[in-house]
């Protein structure tokens, strides 16, 4: 069956078909889904229903897995974590996010596969190269060169780890996909970005705020619907994600796999 790529809104995400995650890509399905990924940031295949050792053979054509600081991940299976449901109350992806930013070389890609899916549930994504590409010129000019401090202040409450041990890293705002070149706005919950480099707080707040806004309107969303057996694959140079919790205490589990990635610039 040919490969089979279906863009799933006008502004982010493509649903693949005909490909078999069970099983190695040869060069040439890899490289119609490479020219995919890099066209919609996200890529959804549906009813794969693979194993831990496939799934990090999938990700393995993208690069090196990579185990973000402060999670704990599934024994024998060095670099899968396996999300299960936390409290709403401590949750810390229901919010629009980057994976890692705190990290001085935050992953590039994420791999998540479904298992058990609650009713509800939903996972959204929005397109940051669109987010960039609105603010007015004036405002792009302002923000070049300008970097910004990401603290995992969220994932430790959550984690209700320490203080001291909360990592933090200075990334800039506007970042250039180190494969497309196109500029993509980089910005977080403000609570996760407490300032701009050399700006107080109280200065940095008003604008860190605005930019989080802009970065997320509707018409450059995708929502997925789970199903179990999904796997799906988001850039996390050019996206960011929102995990709903609308599904109470039903069990809810995926696996996830990052790649590593270079230092944004």
């Amino acid at each position: 069956m040919p490969t089979e790529i279906s863009p799933l809104t006008g502004a982010i995400g493509a649903e693949v078909r005909g490909v078999d995650l069970k099983r190695p890509l040869d060069g040439v399905t890899f490289d119609t889904l490479h020219r995919a990924f890099l066209a919609h940031c996200v890529l959804v295949f549906r009813d794969q229903h693979i194993d831990e050792n496939a799934q990090l053979g999938f990700a393995r054509h993208w690069g090196e897995p990579y185990e973000t600081p402060l999670l704990k991940y599934v024994p024998g299976f060095p670099a899968l974590l396996r999300l299960t449901n936390p409290t709403k109350e401590y949750t810390s992806t229901e919010t629009w996010h980057y994976d890692a930013p705190h990290a001085a070389v935050p992953p590039k890609i994420t791999v998540l596969s479904a298992r058990v899916i609650p009713l509800g549930g939903d996972t959204m994504w929005c397109n940051q190269y669109l987010a960039y590409e609105r603010l007015s010129p004036g405002m792009q000019r302002m923000l070049a060169g300008v970097r910004a401090r990401f603290r995992a202040t969220r994932l430790a409450r959550y984690l209700r780890a320490d203080a001291d041990d909360v990592p933090s890293a200075v990334h800039p705002v506007i970042r250039t996909h180190p494969e497309t070149g196109r500029k993509a706005l980089y910005i977080g919950h403000p609570e996760n970005v407490p300032h701009f480099e050399d700006m107080t707080v109280e200065e940095s707040r008003p604008l860190v705020e605005y930019l989080y806004q802009h970065s997320q309107a509707p018409d450059t969303t995708y929502r997925h619907m789970w199903r179990k057996g999904d796997v799906l694959m988001w850039d996390n140079r050019c996206t960011m994600h929102y995990a709903v919790h609308d599904y109470g205490t039903q069990e809810r589990e995926l696996d996830r796999v990052t790649l590593r990635g270079e230092v944004p610039a």
